[in-house]
């Protein structure tokens, strides 16, 4: 495992925003994990973020995109951390473009924040996490309407490796297969596993045997 990927965990697990106990899931499965890209809430957190997103983006697509879009909400100060990043470590002006919930009629109108995009961009979707696919549903029409683009692919920050909607594959393959573009993510959860199962992090076991067991049960059941 590459060391980015190794300091990201510890990342997560230090911002609070990588969690393990028992947690109803907005998809109303029960996981004994959670992932809240919301808890990333100083500078310095955000700062890191977007260069961990950076790194892989520029690991899986080197410079050959464009426009980072992220969907609101969550995915807004995403793009704008990672265009950031992209520009200080690579050199690159990256553009960044994200949705309104809402259409605005006056004044900046439109649906987009950020960039427009034009005929011929390439875009990458940036995400914190999918797990159903659901969120790329709503986002795919938005920007394919908006101008004649190529999205790249999508960056998630961890991949939970379960079942998307249609419950035989995993969300990030789901979308592979229905959208005809790369997915991927900074980390896997079994990345995560290799990482912290009963082995100390500042004095602590994150992933204990019950915890490792609560995770196996968990996918039995939804893991792809």
């Amino acid at each position: 495992m590459e060391a980015y990927k190794q300091e990201f965990i510890e990342f997560m697990v230090d911002c609070r925003v990588l969690k393990f106990g028992d947690f109803t899931l907005k998809s109303g499965r029960k996981s004994p994990f959670f992932m809240n890209a919301g808890a990333y809430v100083t500078g310095a957190q955000l700062k890191r973020l977007g260069e961990y997103y950076a790194r892989a983006i520029h690991d899986k697509y080197g410079d050959d995109f464009d426009v980072l879009f992220g969907p609101a909400y969550k995915g807004i100060p995403l793009s704008v951390a990672t265009a950031i990043a992209y520009s200080e470590l690579y050199g690159r002006e990256i553009r960044y473009c994200s949705n309104r919930k809402e259409i605005k009629d006056h004044g900046d109108v439109g649906i987009l924040l950020g960039s427009s995009l034009n005929d011929g961009d390439r875009v990458v979707i940036i995400e914190d996490v999918t797990t159903s696919g659901k969120s790329i549903e709503e986002t795919f029409p938005i920007i394919t309407a908006q101008a004649d683009i190529t999205i790249k692919g999508l960056m998630v920050s961890l991949n939970r490796m379960e079942k998307g909607l249609g419950g035989s594959m995993s969300a990030l393959q789901e979308i592979r297969d229905k959208y005809g573009f790369e997915a991927d993510s900074i980390v896997s959860m079994a990345e995560v596993i290799e990482h912290l199962y009963n082995k100390p992090y500042k004095g602590e076991i994150y992933i204990n045997d019950t915890i490792k067991k609560a995770i196996d049960d968990y996918y039995a059941v939804y893991g792809a």
